[in-house]
């Protein structure tokens, strides 16, 4: 099923090597869980957003778009908040 919807022959990789690309993708991407509520927290003079309300904003900003850039456009590119642009928006 994931050889014919992603063409993976023709890609040159198969279903193992991608799992480990996305676990990696993953590790690599996973302190923005963290590390963006943390810097919303500061947001605001009264303490800003609850961090469970913005820890999952931070998940489901990153997994739709990333489930849409691959199921739809397939293409491997993961997405998720910028954190200077999370800065910028506790800031002000």
């Amino acid at each position: 099923m994931l050889e014919r919807l992603f063409l993976l022959r023709e890609n040159g990789t198969n279903v193992r090597i991608e799992l480990l690309a996305g676990l990696t993708t993953f590790m690599t991407m996973a302190y923005i869980v963290v590390v963006n509520p943390l810097i919303l927290a500061g947001a605001g003079g009264s303490g800003g957003p609850p961090i469970s309300a913005t820890v999952t904003a931070t998940c489901l900003g990153a997994a739709l778009p990333t489930l849409l850039m691959g199921l739809w456009a397939r293409y491997p590119i993961a997405l998720a908040s910028g954190m200077g642009l999370n800065a910028a928006v506790a800031a002000t």
